[in-house]
Protein backbone atom coordinates (compact mmCIF):
# COMPACT_ATOMS: atom_id res chain seq x y z
CA UNK A 1 0.00 0.00 0.00
CA UNK A 2 1.34 3.19 -1.29
CA UNK A 3 1.58 5.88 1.93
CA UNK A 4 2.62 8.92 3.24
CA UNK A 5 4.06 9.86 6.84
CA UNK A 6 5.65 12.92 8.58
CA UNK A 7 7.25 12.69 11.76
CA UNK A 8 10.41 12.95 13.34
CA UNK A 9 13.66 10.72 12.94
CA UNK A 10 13.94 8.86 16.25
CA UNK A 11 17.66 8.24 15.61
CA UNK A 12 20.23 9.13 13.14
CA UNK A 13 19.80 6.83 9.87
CA UNK A 14 21.96 3.95 9.48
CA UNK A 15 23.84 3.21 6.21
CA UNK A 16 25.07 -0.24 5.72
CA UNK A 17 25.38 -2.16 2.23
CA UNK A 18 24.46 -5.42 1.31
CA UNK A 19 26.64 -8.19 0.18
CA UNK A 20 26.42 -7.25 -3.58
CA UNK A 21 27.24 -3.83 -2.55
CA UNK A 22 23.78 -2.17 -2.91
CA UNK A 23 23.59 0.45 -0.03
CA UNK A 24 20.94 0.99 2.39
CA UNK A 25 19.73 3.06 4.93
CA UNK A 26 17.61 2.29 7.84
CA UNK A 27 15.71 4.36 10.30
CA UNK A 28 12.83 4.97 12.33
CA UNK A 29 10.28 7.53 12.23
CA UNK A 30 7.69 8.51 15.30
CA UNK A 31 4.48 10.46 14.38
CA UNK A 32 2.84 11.79 16.58
CA UNK A 33 -0.90 12.97 15.48
CA UNK A 34 -2.35 15.97 17.40
CA UNK A 35 -5.95 17.19 17.40
CA UNK A 36 -7.77 20.08 19.06
CA UNK A 37 -9.72 19.61 22.04
CA UNK A 38 -12.70 22.03 21.88
CA UNK A 39 -14.05 21.33 25.04
CA UNK A 40 -10.54 22.09 26.85
CA UNK A 41 -9.62 24.41 24.05
CA UNK A 42 -5.91 22.58 24.00
CA UNK A 43 -4.10 20.35 21.44
CA UNK A 44 -3.92 16.92 22.59
CA UNK A 45 -1.26 14.26 21.42
CA UNK A 46 -2.70 11.19 19.92
CA UNK A 47 -0.65 7.60 20.21
CA UNK A 48 2.52 7.56 18.63
CA UNK A 49 3.68 5.88 15.72
CA UNK A 50 6.70 4.29 15.36
CA UNK A 51 7.33 2.91 11.77
CA UNK A 52 10.40 1.50 10.53
CA UNK A 53 12.34 2.99 6.72
CA UNK A 54 13.89 1.20 4.24
CA UNK A 55 15.80 3.52 1.70
CA UNK A 56 18.04 2.17 -1.33
CA UNK A 57 20.23 3.08 -3.26
CA UNK A 58 21.77 6.36 -3.86
CA UNK A 59 19.04 7.86 -2.12
CA UNK A 60 20.12 5.96 1.02
CA UNK A 61 23.50 7.28 0.47
CA UNK A 62 22.20 11.18 0.55
CA UNK A 63 19.64 10.24 3.61
CA UNK A 64 22.80 9.30 5.61
CA UNK A 65 24.41 12.48 4.41
CA UNK A 66 21.56 14.88 5.10
CA UNK A 67 19.66 13.60 7.40
CA UNK A 68 19.86 13.46 11.54
CA UNK A 69 18.18 12.35 14.57
CA UNK A 70 15.19 14.34 16.06
CA UNK A 71 14.50 16.09 11.69
CA UNK A 72 11.25 16.41 11.25
CA UNK A 73 10.83 14.36 7.78
CA UNK A 74 8.20 13.71 4.70
CA UNK A 75 8.64 9.85 3.42
CA UNK A 76 6.61 8.43 1.02
CA UNK A 77 6.74 5.09 0.21
CA UNK A 78 5.29 1.23 0.03
CA UNK A 79 4.21 -0.07 3.62
CA UNK A 80 4.72 -3.97 4.16
CA UNK A 81 4.31 -6.23 7.11
CA UNK A 82 7.05 -8.09 8.53
CA UNK A 83 6.19 -11.78 10.49
CA UNK A 84 8.71 -13.43 12.27
CA UNK A 85 8.38 -15.92 15.24
CA UNK A 86 10.60 -15.74 18.46
CA UNK A 87 12.78 -18.65 19.79
CA UNK A 88 10.24 -19.19 22.28
CA UNK A 89 7.57 -19.80 19.46
CA UNK A 90 5.47 -16.12 20.27
CA UNK A 91 4.36 -14.53 16.76
CA UNK A 92 5.48 -11.40 15.91
CA UNK A 93 5.02 -8.99 13.21
CA UNK A 94 6.50 -5.16 12.68
CA UNK A 95 5.47 -2.76 9.51
CA UNK A 96 7.83 -1.25 7.29
CA UNK A 97 7.90 1.53 4.88
CA UNK A 98 10.28 0.60 1.59
CA UNK A 99 10.68 4.67 0.42
CA UNK A 100 10.21 5.65 -3.05
CA UNK A 101 11.04 9.76 -1.77
CA UNK A 102 12.25 10.84 1.67
CA UNK A 103 13.26 14.62 2.38
CA UNK A 104 13.25 17.12 5.34
CA UNK A 105 10.06 18.79 6.34
CA UNK A 106 10.40 22.34 5.79
CA UNK A 107 8.27 23.33 8.46
CA UNK A 108 10.38 25.01 11.19
CA UNK A 109 13.14 25.14 9.45
CA UNK A 110 14.93 25.36 5.74
CA UNK A 111 17.02 23.20 3.92
CA UNK A 112 19.28 23.96 0.86
CA UNK A 113 19.61 21.13 -1.91
CA UNK A 114 22.79 19.67 -3.52
CA UNK A 115 22.61 17.46 -6.40
CA UNK A 116 24.76 13.95 -6.01
CA UNK A 117 27.42 13.45 -8.77
CA UNK A 118 26.70 10.45 -10.69
CA UNK A 119 23.87 8.35 -11.76
CA UNK A 120 21.14 10.11 -10.41
CA UNK A 121 22.73 13.08 -9.77
CA UNK A 122 22.46 14.94 -13.29
CA UNK A 123 20.37 13.23 -15.39
CA UNK A 124 22.41 9.88 -16.27
CA UNK A 125 25.84 11.36 -16.24
CA UNK A 126 25.04 13.80 -19.19
CA UNK A 127 25.90 17.05 -19.30
CA UNK A 128 22.71 19.54 -19.32
CA UNK A 129 22.95 23.05 -21.20
CA UNK A 130 22.36 25.56 -18.99
CA UNK A 131 19.29 26.71 -19.93
CA UNK A 132 17.57 30.82 -19.17
CA UNK A 133 15.55 31.08 -16.02
CA UNK A 134 12.14 30.16 -17.01
CA UNK A 135 10.39 31.56 -14.06
CA UNK A 136 11.92 35.30 -15.12
CA UNK A 137 8.75 36.25 -16.98
CA UNK A 138 8.19 39.60 -15.70
CA UNK A 139 5.33 41.94 -16.21
CA UNK A 140 6.18 45.28 -17.66
CA UNK A 141 3.40 47.77 -18.96
CA UNK A 142 0.90 45.54 -18.79
CA UNK A 143 2.37 43.12 -21.04
CA UNK A 144 4.45 39.78 -20.40
CA UNK A 145 8.30 39.37 -21.70
CA UNK A 146 8.59 36.82 -24.00
CA UNK A 147 11.58 34.85 -23.25
CA UNK A 148 11.73 31.96 -21.42
CA UNK A 149 8.50 29.82 -19.98
CA UNK A 150 6.05 27.37 -21.29
CA UNK A 151 4.30 28.13 -23.77
CA UNK A 152 6.90 30.34 -25.94
CA UNK A 153 9.94 27.38 -26.48
CA UNK A 154 9.96 28.53 -30.06
CA UNK A 155 11.45 31.55 -28.98
CA UNK A 156 14.59 32.41 -26.97
CA UNK A 157 14.56 30.61 -23.50
CA UNK A 158 12.00 28.42 -22.42
CA UNK A 159 12.58 24.09 -21.86
CA UNK A 160 14.84 23.38 -24.48
CA UNK A 161 14.20 24.85 -28.05
CA UNK A 162 10.73 24.06 -28.49
CA UNK A 163 11.16 20.10 -28.12
CA UNK A 164 7.06 21.15 -26.11
CA UNK A 165 5.60 22.45 -22.99
CA UNK A 166 6.88 20.17 -20.25
CA UNK A 167 9.32 21.33 -18.26
CA UNK A 168 12.44 18.86 -17.47
CA UNK A 169 11.45 17.38 -14.64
Amino acid sequence: MQSTIVGNLTDDPELRFTPSGKPVANMTVASTPRTFDRQTNEWVDGTTLFLRLAVWGQAAENVAESLVKGQQVIATGKVGQQNWETREGEKRSSFEMNVDTIGPSLTFGSAKFTRSPGRGGNGGGQQRQQQPDPWANQQQGGQQRQQGGWGNQQQQGGWGGGQGDEPPF
